[in-house]
């Protein structure tokens, strides 16, 4: 990519149905950017993105629509737009096709999956930060495509929230969908994603399975910073945590360690 410096450098990914594809890395590596020519927002200045086989150039606006749903890092709305409004823009590439009789259904399952039902006659703008990141996800199902590009959707969201939201991630794939999410914490990418693409300074530094390519080497590489890689004693699970750390404290006035 170019404006006047190169994001990625030499970047080659494949998004494949039925798999969900996390693309992790530190702050910078380009994992926003990465999303955002794969979603043909963002112009590349070589090489080519194809959706569904076909360079993304070659689709217009509303094709694309059709084809592929994407959720930014951050939503907000100039204007007091009800939730249902917010999650029924998601069915505007639909209008005056034969699927635009599926418009109430659509909407309807798509605030159910992602728990926001219960206010969806709320203005968006006086939502809470995970609300309204739960309503925007809402958005990208209710457009029902068959590629979801997912932008951080985890980042304003409680544990149980979180877990949700990945677990639409593996529903949709298992439906056949392809599903590429940008995710900073590597636990969950490691729980939920079939693939991870590791990126470090703009290029792919590894790509495959968490198992295989979540190595305490590597990611301590990657992010600059020490980091233990290890199974789950009960599932085994990739577990990816930074080391333990001893801390001895001297409590006056009896001069008692303790150490955590």
């Amino acid at each position: 990519m170019t404006s006047s410096t190169a994001v990625l450098d030499g970047v080659g990914i494949t998004v494949r149905a039925g798999e969900v594809l996390a693309l992790v890395g530190p702050n910078g590596a380009g994992k926003s950017t990465l999303l955002g020519a794969l979603a043909a927002d963002l112009p590349v200045a070589d090489g080519v993105v194809r959706v569904h086989g076909r360079p993304a150039e070659q689709w217009s606006a509303r094709e694309l629509g059709l084809r592929r749903s994407v959720l930014p890092q951050s939503a907000s709305l100039s204007f007091p737009f009800r939730v249902e409004e917010v999650v029924r823009m998601g069915r505007a590439p639909w209008a005056g096709t034969d699927l635009e009789d599926e418009d109430d259904a659509a909407v309807a399952e798509a605030m159910a999956r992602t728990e926001v039902t219960a206010f969806a006659g709320r203005p968006f703008s006086a939502l809470s930060g995970g609300e309204r990141a739960r309503v925007a996800l809402a958005r990208v199902l209710a457009q029902r495509t068959a590629l979801l590009l997912l932008d951080e959707p985890t980042a304003a969201l409680d544990l149980r929230h979180q877990e949700l939201v990945l677990r639409l991630c593996r529903e949709r794939a298992r439906a056949g969908d392809a599903v590429v999410v940008v995710l900073h914490d590597l636990g969950l990418a490691a729980a939920h994603a079939h693939r991870a693409a590791v990126l470090c300074a703009g290029r792919v530094a590894a790509d495959g399975p968490p198992a295989e390519v979540f190595s305490g080497r590597l990611l301590s590489e990657v992010y600059d910073q020490p980091v233990e890689v290890f199974p789950h004693p009960r599932t085994g699970a990739v577990l990816v945590t930074p080391p333990a750390r001893h801390v001895t404290c001297r409590r006056p006035p009896f001069g008692r360690e303790v150490t955590v």
